[in-house]
């Protein structure tokens, strides 16, 4: 995730305005690594997400340890309204997965599958229980689980307690406004804290790492 100095995860809605080239290669060298990139369905429509690539630089290193070429994109959506024309659904190189509650509507179930999408239930309802989703996604052999947001998401994931690092991009800007911090929704009981692994620096760009002891 990343942040401006006053607390901002976006500028007019999207995250790109308050990046940089450097947090862009850390962003892309996670993804290179994960198994499978988890997303909040508000994102995909406002970033207009596309499916992962494969990168040749990581290529040995993910078929040495039994991974797809590219990680999956996983859509986390109780209403599945999304655009399923888009290539994430029809042309992506490792098939996107859907992840959903059991009462989900037929139809839009049925219409992401049709378009090679796959489904899978984490929740009783229409909605999606954070940790049934990780059993979910495990269940298919991906442990490496790499969340890019939205806010909201990442707040469900806080408030489920499955979190467990967060790499932070803090930016040198200033927006005020009323843009969403990097995590929303309802306050944990009790403060987390997690302990600071690593930070490196460029162009006044902090790139921050922390994990759950």
């Amino acid at each position: 995730m990343v942040s401006t100095l006053d607390g901002a995860a976006q500028h007019d809605g999207r995250s790109q305005p308050i990046s940089t080239a450097a947090d862009m290669r850390i962003f892309g060298t996670l993804r290179a690594l994960a198994d499978v990139v988890v997303v909040g369905a508000e994102t995909v429509r406002r970033e207009g997400y596309r499916p992962a690539r494969a990168r040749a630089d990581f290529a040995a290193m993910r078929e040495a340890a039994g991974q797809a070429p590219a990680p999956a994109i996983a859509v986390v959506t109780a209403s599945l309204d999304l655009d399923f024309s888009l290539p994430l659904f029809t042309s992506p190189l490792v098939p996107t997965l859907i992840l959903t509650g059991a009462s989900a509507a037929p139809d839009r179930v049925a219409a992401a599958e049709k378009a090679g999408a796959r489904v899978l239930a984490a929740g009783d309802g229409i909605g999606v229980d954070p940790a049934r989703a990780v059993q979910a996604l495990a269940g298919l052999g991906h442990t490496r689980l790499l969340t890019e947001g939205g806010p909201r998401l990442l707040g469900q994931l806080v408030a489920a307690g499955v979190l467990d690092e967060l790499c932070l991009t803090v930016s040198p800007m200033l927006t005020a406004g009323d843009a969403q911090r990097i995590a929303g929704g309802p306050a944990v009981t009790v403060p987390q804290r997690l302990g600071l692994v690593s930070m490196l620096e460029e162009d006044g760009f902090l790139f921050t790492r922390y994990a759950r002891s």
